[in-house]
This record gives structure tokens, sequence and C-alpha cells, in this order.
């Protein structure tokens, strides 16, 4: 019966062919050769009986190339079709299908001779006009694709595949709007037709029509359900409407259909990493590469994730791989800079900025960043162009408003400054940075109200990662504390601990039991509080609390203006013990005795600002002093100085932690500080304080001010223009000769 059935449909394809409908010809061909339903190893069976019986049957070699090619046995397909050519010369279906096998083998410019011989021996096959353009497409030579895909039609109106593809022509050309006419119109064709739903949604998305475009592809995975590449491309939608988690399900259920679909991974990762899932997007790019090593979108957003997670160097590698597999990927010379930031080689990342802008000149991100690496060479008036530039190119980039404030506020020009960040808020209200930003621009000034709410902001940009997630609740002063057990802990650097450890006490004045979490080397220190409050070891088991609160929110839970701080020093004390044991060390005074601390600690964001080369102090030397080193911490290029200048003291190895230090700086007549720790233990102290302040000073000590209004034994010394501390050392020494000149010296002997 079967074979019977076979005739008959062989007998019919002849009829057709002869009639000039080669596609319909074909199908009857496939159909006789698959015994209608009977596939793969079965129609071969039967065609290699039928050659058997006719060595000369060309029909029979073409389709069994067909069953071949079914197969996957394309090397043997090809000689089947060759075969039937060379009975049939004039085998325009056989040429045609050989030209597939070609272009499944992607060997495109192959098979663009096999269908121009087929369309050359007849004219009219839409079908070879068709394939003819399916490979012109994929060797991107566009417009003779969209000619063929117009032949075709002209053809056959109603062939709704060169309808499609001529739809992706347009699309790959831009035309989006052109495209979706080509794509709609294969569809009223084929109500069915999956791929073109598919490429729909592609041009949908591509013309942000984002709803439109997830109709889309919902409509293609109905008709198709294992459609790995449309469940892909719908999540890259959702990515755009920053649906993150959804995007990731659809990213999941690609790669459960296709799991070797790298660039699913690939959007796997980007989801993952902007959901802030850094070691999770690891894995996806890295799945990614393995699929593909030279993928260099890969690398590169690999390396990015590797910034998120403080790994600058290996993301350093990550770009250059990139880099090697695509030189010209201008993403990747950018990315590559705000690794080079990380490691504190701004040079090095001004030269990636600037090879990004080169390859790409309407990159904006790239010429705000460079704007950046210029501020780290503290050419704050060169960063401006830059930011201008980014600004230009993209107007509704908030980060380029937000980073050009950063280079004004550093200029001190502060209306600017705020009217950026308001600005950059203004286009993206999550824009932690401006928020942030412009709340220590609203402190310097003395504007608390505002600036202690938008400090909270921090916790989104430069704390985002030191986040605390306790299940107590938050406490900003809004709910009483009266019999509550409040939490108070320590954030930031040391500093910042002293100086706002001083609410503790406000707190139990509201009838709060406070427990104060401090690091290690503050323990002693802080422990010298007034009240009752229990000193915790940062790190350590906690005791049980109702409430809790960063310690540098207490301003903002206090409602502290310029008229409330909380200035009553000392509200730190010196351990009367240490302070003997220093006095014997030290002896007798004859002297004005200063303790200096020129530096803090080389990881500080702002050490380049504040920190004092030591050999800058070589001018006081020369003056009736006794230095005594404060510092805990000697830099190699400080410690060769220090050698040599024997009217400094150093007490580095005895200072092991902070109440050794307030022992003694209680033993000194003056400190003289750069803006560290050391500075806010001498004013918590009620010591005499000289603080040297960059231009732009931290927001805490305010503008154009000699005194604090945190510490009341402070004196404030300040730089007139950026890096000039030669100004600075130079006011100062003339304090101290006035000091000494004056005889005041006889006032500190013992």
């Amino acid at each position: 019966m079967a074979q019977i059935a076979a005739f008959l449909w062989r007998l019919l394809g002849r009829w057709l062919e002869s009639r000039g409908m080669d596609g319909l010809a074909e199908t009857c061909y496939r159909f006789a050769g698959n015994g209608i339903g009977t596939f793969g190893c079965d129609a071969l069976v039967r065609y290699d009986r039928a050659i058997a019986l006719n060595a000369d049957d060309a029909e029979a070699f073409n389709n069994r190339g067909n069953a071949l090619r079914d197969l996957k046995r394309f090397d043997d397909a090809m000689a089947s079709f060759d075969r039937a050519i060379s009975l049939k010369p004039d085998f325009a279906g056989a040429y045609n299908n050989r030209g597939i096998i070609l272009w499944e083998l992607r060997r495109f410019d192959q098979a663009l001779p096999s269908f121009e011989r087929a369309i050359a021996l007849k004219p009219d096959y839409a079908e070879a006009h068709y394939n003819r353009g399916l490979a012109l497409c994929d060797l991107k030579q566009l417009d003779e694709a969209m000619a063929s895909f117009d032949r075709a039609i002209s053809l056959k109106p109603d062939f709704a595949g060169p309808h499609n593809n001529r739809g992706i022509v347009l699309w790959e050309l831009k035309r989006f709007d052109q495209a979706l006419l080509s794509f709609d119109r294969a569809i009223a064709l084929k109500p069915n037709f999956a791929e073109a739903y598919y490429n729909r949604g592609n041009a949908l998305r591509d013309s942000e029509m984002f709803a439109e475009a997830l109709a889309s592809f919902d409509r293609a995975i109905t008709l198709k359900p294992a459609y790995a590449e449309a469940y892909s491309n719908r999540g890259a939608v959702l990515m755009q409407l920053k649906r993150f988690d959804q995007a990731l399900e659809n990213f999941d259920r690609a790669i459960a259909l296709k799991p070797d679909d790298a660039g699913a991974y690939y959007n796997r990762g980007l989801a993952l990493y902007n959901l802030e899932r850094l070691a999770e997007a690891m894995g996806g790019f890295d799945r990614a590469i393995a699929l593909r090593p030279g993928s260099a979108e890969a690398h590169s957003s690999r390396g990015l994730a590797l910034i998120g997670l403080k790994r600058p160097a290996e993301a350093l590698e990550s770009f250059d791989r990139a880099i090697a597999f695509e030189p010209d990927l201008a993403k990747a010379h950018n990315n590559r800079g705000l690794a080079l930031i990380e490691l504190k080689r701004p040079d090095d990342a001004l030269a990636s900025y600037d090879r990004a802008i080169a390859l790409k000149p309407e990159f904006a991100e790239a010429y705000s960043n460079r704007g950046i690496a210029l501020c780290g060479f503290r050419r704050f008036e060169q960063a401006l162009p830059s930011f201008d530039r980014a600004i230009a190119l993209k107007p509704d980039l908030a980060l380029a408003y937000s980073n050009r404030g950063l280079a004004l506020y550093n200029l001190k020009r502060l209306d600017e400054t705020t009217a950026d960040y308001d600005r950059a808020s203004a286009l993206n209200p999550d824009c932690a940075a401006a928020h942030f930003n412009k709340s220590l621009v609203q402190i310097l000034k003395g504007e608390f109200d505002e600036g202690w709410r938008l400090f909270e902001w921090r916790w989104k940009d430069q704390l985002k990662e030191s986040v605390r997630n306790f299940p107590q609740p938050l406490w900003l002063g809004r709910q009483t504390i009266n019999g509550k057990t409040l939490l108070i802990h320590a954030e930031q650097g040391l500093g910042d601990v002293i100086q706002f450890c001083r609410y503790a006490t406000l707190a139990e004045t509201l009838g709060a039991k406070v427990i104060l979490e401090i690091p290690a080397p503050l323990i002693s220190l802080i422990s010298t509080l007034k009240g009752n409050c229990t000193v915790v070891e940062k790190g350590k088991p906690l005791p049980a609390f109702d409430l809790q609160c960063p310690v540098m929110s207490l301003p903002l839970a206090f409602k502290t203006t310029l008229s409330t701080i909380p200035i009553r020093v000392p509200y730190l004390y010196a351990d009367s013990g240490k302070r003997k044991v220093w006095q014997q060390r030290l002896g007798n005074k004859t002297r004005l005795r200063v303790g200096l601390v020129w530096s803090g600690a080389i990881k500080h964001k702002n050490d380049q600002n504040r920190s004092i080369p030591l050999r800058l102090l070589e001018p006081w030397m020369e003056l009736p002093i006794e230095f005594h080193s404060l510092q805990k911490d000697i830099r190699s290029e400080d410690a060769v100085v220090l050698s040599q200048l024997k009217q400094i003291d150093p007490h580095h190895a005895e200072l092991h932690d902070f109440s050794d230090t307030a022992a003694l700086v209680q033993e000194m007549d003056l400190v003289i500080s750069v803006d560290t720790s050391v500075a806010h233990l001498a004013g918590a102290l009620a010591q005499s304080v000289w603080i040297l302040l960059p231009f732009m000073p931290d927001y805490r000590w305010m503008l154009d001010r000699a005194d604090s209004p945190w510490y009341p034994t402070a004196t404030l010394f300040r730089q007139s223009a950026i890096g000039d501390w030669t100004s600075v050392i130079l006011e100062i020494t003339k304090r101290l000769e006035t000091m000494t000149t004056l005889g005041e010296r006889r006032t500190f002997s013992r």
C-alpha cells in the first residue's frame, strides 16, 4: 500500500513540475520518498531501492538527497544532488536543493552559485529566488537580497517566506516601520507563522514599542512553545522595561529549551547583574564564554561584574580579553577605564576613555567617565568639557550631570553643583550619587534639615554594600525610645565614630538603654563616654535590642541644626594611668610641645587631597618646639624623612589603640593635624587642635570659617587654591613663631 501511495505522490509531483509548480512538486516528491509519514532511514531505503532499479533516475537521487538532509548527513546529501544534476543537467530543483545544503552548512558564498544556476535554468523559480535572498542576507549583501525577495514575491505573491525575510532585511537596515509592514503581510498570508511574529517583535523592540513587542513574542511562543529565541528576546524586552526578575525567568526558559545558547546565558548574566546578584551574573557570563570563547561582549560584561565584586585586577584581564577578540569594541575600552580608576591608575584610564571615544565619537558615557579620570588628577577645570560633551550628546544622561556636579563641587562652584545634582535627580529619581552628593553640599553650607535627610542616600550609593540588614526597625527619631534598647552601630571611618558617638548620651536622656557597637581600636576610648552605654566590639555577639541606628544617622534622628549641635567638650577622656606613663616617657617640658599628624589612611578615597608629604613640614623644624608624631602608621616615603628630622619624636610603635593616642594627645600643648581621626580625637578631648584642610574640605568643616561648630577647641586652616599646602604651612609657621617669640613657652614648664 505504501508503495502505491509513493508512486501516486511521485506521479502528482511530475505533473505539477510540468506545470511549473516546483514548490508543490518538491513536496510531493518528499511525500513519495517518505511514504506519507515514514521518515528518515525508511525513506532512504526506499530511494536506494529505486536507484538500484534505475541508476539513472535523477529524481530519485534528488529525493534521496532530501532524505539525507533530514538525517543531517549533509555530505552524502550533496553527493546525491550532484548525481541528480549529472544525470539531468537542467534539473533546477536539484541545484536549488544543493544550495540549501550549502546554506545550512553556512557556506553562503558557495550556496549562491547553486541558487543562481537554478534561476538561470528556471527564471520564474520563486523558491530559488527566495533562497538566493537568504544567502545574500547572510553575506550582508542586503540590497541584492531585497531584490531577490521582491522577485520571489512578484512571482508568487502569496509566498509568506520572502515577505518575512524582506522584513528582516529592512530591520537590518533599521527601517523598522517598513519592516513591520513586511512582517504583517507575512502573517496575513500565514497566520500561524511563528517566525514572522518573532521578527515582528524584534522590530517593535527596536522601535521602543515594548508592550507591542511583548505581545508579538507571546504570539510566537503560543504558536511554537519550544521557541527558545523568542523567550530570549522577550527577556531582552523585559530588560529594557527594567523588569529584571521576569526577564530572568524568560532567559531560564530559553536555556532549558536550548542549553547551548550562549546568547541566552549572556543575557541571563546581564539580568542578574542588574539585580545586583553579581556572583550569579559571573556564572552566566562564564557559561556564555565557555560556549562562545570569542564573545567580546561576554568578556566585557564579565569584567563589569568583577568591578562590582571589588576585583578590579581580574576585571582588567576580562576587558583586555574582550579587546583582544574585538579591538574596536568601544564599550570594552570604556569599561577598561572603570577598572583602571579602581586600581588608582587614572592616567591609564584616561587613555582607555580616549580610545573608546576615538572608536565611537558619540559615546556619551565614555566622555563622562573621561571627566571622572581627569578629576582623579584633580584637573577639575579640564574635566568640565568632557562632562559638557557627554551631556550635549545625551541630554538625559543623569550620571553625566551627577559627575559634572562632582567637578564643580571640588571647584567650590556650589550653586552650579546643586543645579547639576537636581537635574540628575529629575532625570533619574533613583540616582543615589546625586542625592547623596547634594546632601554634602547642603551640610557644608549649614543647611542641615535637608542635608541630613539626603545623607541617608549613602546606603544606596557609597555604602550600599555595607547595609546592616537587622530585623529590628531603623530609628531616625520618629518613634519614642523611652524604655527601649537602642543599638547605635559604627559605620565609615574611625573619626566618624569619634565625632558622632556624642549622641549616645543624648539618646540616654530620652530614656533609652544604649548599646554602642564600635571597631576594636576604639573600645577603650569610647568606653569613657559619660552615662551607662554598653560598648560592644564590632563583630562580637550583640545583646538584645529593640531599635537600631547607624552612628552617622544620629544628627538626622535628633533633628540637628547649627544651633543644636551638642558641643559640650570633652565628651571623651584619656586614661589617667596611660597619661602618667607618657609623662614619664616624655620627661619635663621646657618648650612648646606639639603633636603632628600629616597623613591619614592611604586607602581613604580623599587621601590625595587631605594628606601632606612630611617633607613639607620642614620649615617648622627650625622653631624652638618639641614635636611628637601622633601617627600610628608611617608611609615608607615619610619614614625616610622622619629618620632625618630629629626634631620629631616618633611614637608609632607605642600606639596600640586610641586610648594610647588619647593619653599622648593630652600631654601636648597643641595638636596640628590634617583631616584624620586624630583631629576628631583632639577635639573630643577638648585639646587645642589646628586642622589643615584642602581647598574643598569635607562637609563637616563647612565653608570659610576658622572655627568648627563641632569642636570648640579647633582652629581651621584652609587651602586658598587646589593643592596649595605651601601657603597653609607658611601661615602656621608664622603662628608658631608668634607663639614662641612671645615667650609663651615659659608657661609650659612643669
